[in-house]
């Protein structure tokens, strides 16, 4: 690309498409959700346990995306996120491995072992690939070009659930989904290698973690641009592993049928939610944007709530709408925060990068209580917990002055 169009943010979607190939590698990272389940199946696990492989997903995000900003700024954005597939790549073959050559606990360490490479390569890759859209994408059209990037990733967490339960009535084998995805990471790793992208300098100063840190803690626009994407992403795991139990312990339906068409719904309407924002969030501002997408939220955990009290004969149409609305409401939260915060902080871009992507440790903090809390008290109390994300997201929908404050001093 030339220097031209880094410059005026003016790029068709044919100049970003290796980019947006990688966006749908990034989805590979939503698997989780379907793997714990049949997982959770094979060893019998509790919820909370399961619930745990999130946590080894997720958990990196708050190790290493504060280094991978610091990464960013000597080896650039693009190199950044090629050594994301490549660890994306290890992550779907571990499973593979197990699946072929062992069984019984040494099959669960392995698939466990991949979680964390997986959750270290989506923390590189959701890191430095964020903040290369903007090399092609300037001002306000950001939020909706990071949207139209979550709706192609959208597409790999949509296709998991399918593939798996493909493989396993077709073939005994649920797990062919990480030999398909193993082989589109592959074509995604080809197709950016030989992308080439100008990109702009490093942040200005020296960037260090404490700097870093400091950033996060001394100003209160970033910081709770992160509480924002805690929310978004523990709300978005949290349900795409809770909402099958929801259902199946009320009506007693085939756990297996149920996860699938539960994350189906959940990520058709999250397709949907993201295609829309993609179009809408240009027309709009992002705060009235995000007021849209806490009232969803929030209608939605609502909907949840009302179903799991229900003991007998539960409305079964009210879970679905509970679903799609989660997933539609749900879908353009991360962009909104995000896109705000790298434009609040334009001169300190790769370090916003990595303190907003820490965020995604929502991913490793929501599911795991939701998952106690459903062991505790029943279904109830998970969705209680998930209900704290949506809430916040809310209030900030309706507060939103706050976020347009004076810059304070790094």
């Amino acid at each position: 690309m030339s220097n031209e169009t880094a410059k005026t943010g003016n790029a068709g979607f044919a100049k970003i498409l290796p980019v947006m190939f990688a966006f749908f590698v990034m989805g590979f990272v939503d698997l989780v959700g379907t793997a714990t389940n049949y997982v959770k199946g094979e060893f019998n696990l509790a919820d909370g346990t399961a619930n745990l492989f999130t946590t080894m997903v997720f958990f990196w995000f708050l190790i290493f995306s504060v280094p991978t900003g610091m990464l960013m700024n000597k080896i650039g954005r693009r190199k950044t996120v090629l050594w994301s597939i490549l660890v994306t790549l290890v992550a779907m073959a571990l499973p593979i491995i197990a699946y072929v050559a062992l069984s019984g606990t040494p099959r669960l360490v392995l698939i466990v072992i991949s979680f964390a490479f997986l959750g270290i390569g989506n923390t590189l890759m959701q890191v430095s690939l964020n903040p290369l859209l903007t090399v092609f994408v300037k001002g306000d059209k950001l939020a909706s070009t990071l949207t139209t990037g979550q709706f192609v990733k959208a597409f790999a967490s949509l296709f998991a659930p399918y593939i798996a339960i493909w493989g396993a009535t077709k073939l005994n084998m649920w797990w062919i989904l990480f030999v398909i995805y193993f082989v589109v990471g592959i074509v995604g790793y080809v197709l950016l290698a030989f992308d080439k992208i100008d990109e702009p300098a490093p942040d200005a100063g020296t960037t260090t973690i404490g700097r870093c840190f400091k950033l996060l803690f001394s100003d209160g626009i970033v910081f709770l641009c992160f509480l924002g994407i805690v929310a978004h992403v523990g709300v978005d795991v949290g349900i795409n592993a809770q909402a099958p139990r929801i259902l199946t312990e009320h009506t007693g339906d085939q756990f297996t049928e149920i996860a699938a068409t539960a994350t189906m719904v959940y990520f058709i309407a999250r397709m949907i939610g993201c295609f829309t924002g993609g179009i809408v969030l240009q027309k709009i501002s992002n705060k009235v944007g995000l007021r849209i997408c806490g009232v969803i939220m929030t209608a939605s955990a609502v909907c949840f709530a009302v179903f799991a009290l229900v003991q007998d004969n539960p409305p079964v149409w009210l879970f679905w709408v509970a679903v799609a609305l989660v997933g539609f409401g749900n879908s353009n939260v991360f962009s909104l925060f995000l896109s705000h915060a790298l434009m609040y902080r334009p001169d300190r871009q790769n370090e916003i990068s990595g303190l907003m992507l820490m965020g995604l440790i929502g991913g490793a903090i929501f599911p795991p209580i939701m998952g106690v809390a459903a062991d505790a008290a029943g279904q109830f109390g998970g969705i209680l917990v998930m209900a704290v994300g949506c809430l916040y997201v809310l209030v900030m929908g309706f507060a939103y002055k706050v976020l347009e404050g004076k810059k304070a001093e790094a």
